[in-house]
C-alpha cells in the first residue's frame, strides 16, 4: 500500500458492473465517497494537509501541515483496547473451545483481527470471510476493510449475503478476484464455469434458489481490462454446507448518520473531524513556533573572506545554510550580533493539550485518556485513566458487544466447513467471546478477589468457568480433582 494513497486498492468499475448485471443494487456507490474521505484522514492526506498559499507578491507556494495522525491513533487505540491474543471464543463444549482456540492460535487470527478492527473503526466497516483450499482441504480466514466489502442482501438484523473484492496474482499478472458468499445456494454445479457478464441469462442461473439452505462461495476473476478469467485450479462454486453465514461484518458501535439504511457502518471519528484538525493545527503550530524561534546570528562584513572573480569581489559564505547566520552589509560595528525570539511554547502546549482532551472525549475515551502532561508524556495509558473513567468502560462494552457477533459467526463458519472436510469437532452449542480487559482493569486483583469468594459466595467450578472459559462439566470435574488432591496434601502423615 502506498504511503500517498495512490496505489490503494478500490473496487474497479468492471466488478461493480458485473454485480449490477446480476441484479444487485450496490450500497457501496453511496458510501464510497465517505469511505475515501475517512481513508484520507487516517493517512493524513488531502487539502487540509497539503495546500497552496500566497506570499505578499502573489506567488503561490506549496505548504505541508505536520501531523501526528490523530485519526489513525484513535483507531489504533480502539483496536488495542478490544482485541489481543488473550481474547478467546468459548463454546458450551470444551473440546470445541479447545479446537477453535488451537485454530486461531495456529493461524495468528487475533493479531490480524486487531488490524482489521483498526481499519474497520477508521473506515466504518470491515469483514472476515472464509477462504477454502480444496486441494489441501484447509479453511482459512481472510481479512477485508470497507474498500473491499460489498453487502448484497441485508436488513435491520444484519448482512446475509456479501461480496468481497481483492487483488490477486495469476501467472505473474494482477487480477481482480470477486468472491460472493450467497445464501440458499446457486444454480451452478461445482464443475460448471462461472457466469459471463456478457451472458445475462447466466445471472438467473447464478441467483437461482436451491432446496439446500446453505451458503456457497462463488469466485470470479477479471483481468485489468475487465475480461473474465478462469484460472487453473480455481473452483467457480463451492458449497460450504453451512446454513449460517460464512463471513462476519465488523463495525464499531456507531450509528451511520451519513447514508440512511446503509449496511455499512460509520467511522469512529466521523463526527470528530474538527477535533482531528484541531490536534494537528496545534501540533503544527507548536513545531513551527520552535522552528521560527531559532537563534539568528548577524555577522559584520569584516568577518567574511573575499575572493576576486573577474572584475567582482565576492564574499565567501560560511556557516550553516539553514537561515541561522546572516551577513550585515556595509557594517563594521557590532561585528557579531545575536537575536533569539521569545518562545510561546507554554501557550502552544496548553492549546495542544485541550485539543487532545477534546478528541479523546468526543471519541469515547473520556477527557483524561489523551492528555499532555510533562511528567507522564502526552498520552496516558488506559490503566491510568480506567479507574476514574466510567465513560471509557461503557464504550468498551458497547464495542465488544458489537464485535461479538462477527467473531463468533466466523468461528462457527470455520468449524462448520472443517467438519465437512472430515474434522471431528463436537457441536459447539452456545458461543461467546471472553475478552481480555487486563489493559483497562486490574484483572489480577479481580481474580484474587474472586478467589477469596470461592467457598463463600462462589463455587470453585464457577471460578474456573469465569476465568478459564471451561464448560460447566469440565470445570466441575477439574475443581473436584484439585479439591481431592488438595485435601490429600493437607492430610498429616502417620
Amino acid at each position: 500500500m502506498s504511503v500517498n494513497g495512490l496505489d490503494e486498492y478500490w473496487v474497479p468499475e468492471h466488478v461493480k458492473d458485473y454485480l449490477r448485471g446480476l441484479g444487485f443494487v450496490l450500497p457501496l456507490d453511496d458510501m464510497e465517497p465517505w469511505i475515501r474521505s475517512w481513508d484520507d484522514w487516517m493517512g493524513a492526506r488531502g487539502d487540509f494537509y497539503d495546500y497552496h498559499d500566497r506570499d505578499g507578491l502573489g506567488r503561490a507556494y506549496e505548504v505541508h501541515r505536520r501531523s501526528i495522525h490523530p485519526a489513525m491513533r484513535v483507531c489504533k487505540e480502539w483496536g488495542s483496547l478490544l482485541l489481543n491474543e488473550d481474547v478467546k471464543v468459548v463454546c458450551e463444549n470444551q473440546e470445541a473451545t479447545d479446537w477453535i482456540g488451537s485454530f486461531f492460535s495456529s493461524t495468528n487470527f487475533m493479531a490480524q483481527a486487531q488490524a482489521t478492527v483498526v481499519r474497520a473503526f477508521g473506515l466504518g466497516t470491515g469483514a472476515w470471510a472464509l477462504w477454502v483450499d480444496l486441494d489441501r482441504k484447509k479453511v482459512r480466514i481472510r481479512h477485508y476493510d470497507a474498500r473491499m466489502v460489498i453487502p448484497l442482501t441485508w436488513d435491520e438484523d444484519g448482512v446475509t449475503e456479501c461480496a468481497f473484492v481483492t487483488r490477486a496474482f495469476y501467472r505473474g499478472k494482477a487480477v481482480d478476484q470477486l468472491q460472493m458468499h450467497l445464501r440458499s445456494g446457486v444454480g451452478l454445479s461445482v464443475d460448471s464455469s462461472s457466469p459471463s457478464k456478457s451472458s445475462p441469462e447466466h445471472a438467473d442461473a447464478l441467483l437461482a434458489m436451491n432446496d439446500g439452505e446453505t451458503y456457497r462461495i462463488v469466485t470470479v476473476c477479471f483481468d485489468h481490462e475487465g475480461n473474465e478469467l478462469a484460472p487453473v485450479g480455481m473452483a467457480p462454486v463451492f458449497d460450504t454446507g453451512c446454513a449460517f453465514p460464512t463471513f462476519g461484518i465488523v463495525k464499531p458501535a456507531v450509528t451511520n448518520t451519513r447514508v440512511d439504511m446503509s449496511p455499512y457502518g460509520q467511522s469512529v471519528f466521523a463526527d470528530a473531524v474538527d477535533a482531528v484538525q484541531a490536534v494537528d493545527l496545534t501540533f503544527d503550530a507548536l513545531v513551527s513556533e520552535i522552528d521560527v524561534s531559532k537563534m539568528r546570528v548577524f555577522l559584520s562584513d569584516v568577518l567574511f573572506d573575499r575572493e576576486k572573480t573577474g572584475d567582482k569581489t565576492i564574499s565567501i559564505p560560511f556557516g550553516k545554510s539553514d537561515c541561522t547566520v546572516f551577513r550585515k552589509v556595509m557594517s563594521t560595528e557590532d561585528t557579531i550580533q545575536e537575536f533569539a525570539p521569545a518562545l510561546r511554547t507554554s501557550s502552544q502546549s496548553e492549546a495542544f493539550r485541550i485539543a487532545l482532551q477534546m478528541l479523546g472525549d468526543l471519541r469515547g475515551f473520556g477527557l483524561g485518556y489523551f492528555d499532555f502532561d510533562e511528567s507522564r508524556g502526552y498520552v496516558r495509558t488506559a490503566t491510568e485513566v480506567s479507574s476514574d473513567n466510567s465513560v471509557l468502560m461503557r464504550n468498551i462494552r458497547r464495542h465488544e458487544n458489537a464485535l461479538e457477533g462477527a467473531i463468533t459467526g466466523i468461528a462457527k463458519g470455520v468449524m462448520g466447513v472443517s467438519r465437512g472436510f472430515g474434522e471431528s469437532i463436537p457441536d459447539e452449542g452456545v458461543m461467546r467471546v471472553q475478552y481480555d480487559d487486563s489493559i483497562v482493569q486490574d484483572v489480577a486483583a479481580e481474580k484474587e478477589q474472586d478467589m477469596r469468594e470461592v467457598g463463600v459466595t462462589m463455587a470453585a467450578w464457577e471460578y474456573r468457568v469465569k476465568w478459564y472459559g471451561e464448560e460447566e462439566s469440565v470445570a466441575r470435574a477439574r475443581a473436584s480433582e484439585i479439591g481431592v488432591a488438595g485435601s490429600r496434601a493437607a492430610m498429616p502423615s502417620k
